[in-house]
């Protein structure tokens, strides 16, 4: 079946934001007069939780006693976190990591469509995506699945199904991109070949059979005198991710 389109995740797959995401966090509970302060540490654990709004209530259900009142106001401090996270961002915080913009023209080039699936905010996926690509940025995307708008989040596959439907093409014309555990088995359940690229905070995922069944395991996309290092699967001795590669190596597991 030939490849039509790409789908990737946002955090950690098409740029290091978990740290903006972290020190934006952190930012709104000074403001709000909060006394927490989320480590490096705490956050990965707490990254096991997908979605915003949803970290912040499982923070308070089992960190704070279940912070009485607080659970009233997750709506309020996720807003105010989102707003910080776009300010961030915008001031030039965060950049594409390698090979994502490389690749995304080569794809275009060839006729095929781009879509985003993430658990992140609609609103944090247009900032990021008009900082790092420009103007003008979400058009190249012909379809953006992103934050509530399926009920269930990673590591169930629904957002991955809700952009395949919205683009009309069946798993096995896709290739979807992720950096965790939990985007690989719900990229997975939708019937997607996926390619992984682990992060700054889903780094430690690479122990034996953390990432099984990836099409590939790889440090990033690999630039132009700057290789990819090679993990797991497809794509050793190879130096960056291509269309012509990822049709390849599809051909190898149809």
């Amino acid at each position: 079946m030939a490849l039509a389109a790409l789908i990737f995740d946002i955090d950690g797959t098409l740029s290091e934001t978990e740290e903006l995401h972290r020190r934006a966090f952190n930012d709104v509970f000074a403001d709000f007069g909060l006394p927490w302060r989320w480590d490096v540490d705490l956050y990965r654990d707490l990254l096991d939780v997908a979605g915003g709004k949803e970290r912040l209530a499982h923070f308070f259900a089992t960190h704070e006693g279940g912070a009485p009142g607080l659970a009233d106001r997750i709506a309020e401090l996720h807003a105010a976190k989102t707003a910080r996270y776009a300010t961030l961002v915008a001031g030039g915080a965060a950049r594409l990591r390698p090979g994502i913009a490389r690749l995304m023209r080569q794809a275009r080039h060839a006729g095929l469509r781009l879509a985003i699936a993430t658990t992140t905010s609609l609103p944090n996926v247009e900032a990021l995506l008009c900082a790092t690509l420009g103007p003008g940025a979400v058009d190249l995307f012909a379809v953006i699945g992103a934050g509530d708008m399926v009920a269930a989040k990673k590591p169930a596959p629904d957002i991955y199904r809700y952009v395949l439907d919205a683009l009309a093409l069946p798993a096995g014309a896709c290739v979807a991109f992720e950096d965790s555990s939990n985007g690989l088995v719900a990229a997975h359940g939708a019937g997607l070949p996926t390619l992984v690229t682990p992060s700054l905070y889903t780094a430690h995922q690479t122990g034996a059979g953390a990432f099984d069944g990836a099409l590939a395991t790889l440090s990033d996309l690999g630039e132009p005198g700057a290789p990819y290092r090679h993990i797991a699967g497809a794509g050793h001795g190879e130096d960056m991710v291509t269309i012509e590669a990822l049709e390849r190596w599809l051909r190898r597991i149809a």
